[in-house]
């Protein structure tokens, strides 16, 4: 298991996401308590459905081992899963809310 394959970009991706947000953006979301009950939905709706593709008991989504670290958790969820879903959805929820300060910034210089 070298996990180049899907751990490294996996890690890479949280790691760009929140230099994103912390050196870029600086959008304030990671203080909002409604990005983190966003995120706890969003783990509600992943684990069930993620869990259910990756079980290894009868897979619909296989992962080549020699690509992973090897860790999964919970439901045989492989833990890049939760990296690279974090990231994704972060990226979204800050283009969002990085437009949502820019229209409110026009709204005020008009």
């Amino acid at each position: 298991m070298t996990g180049l394959g899907y751990t490294l970009p996996a890690v890479l991706a949280v790691i760009a996401v929140a230099a994103w947000e912390l050196r870029i953006l600086r959008t304030g979301l990671f203080r909002k308590p409604a990005y983190w009950i966003a995120m706890g939905i969003v783990l509600g709706f992943q684990i069930p459905v993620d869990g259910w593709l990756t079980k290894l008991s009868a897979p619909i989504v296989i992962y080549d081992e020699k690509h992973t670290s090897g860790l999964r958790f919970p439901f045989d969820i492989p833990v890049e899963d939760f990296l690279f879903g974090w990231a994704l959805v972060t990226a979204v929820l800050l283009l969002w809310e990085r437009q949502r300060v820019r229209q409110a910034e026009k709204e005020n210089v008009s």
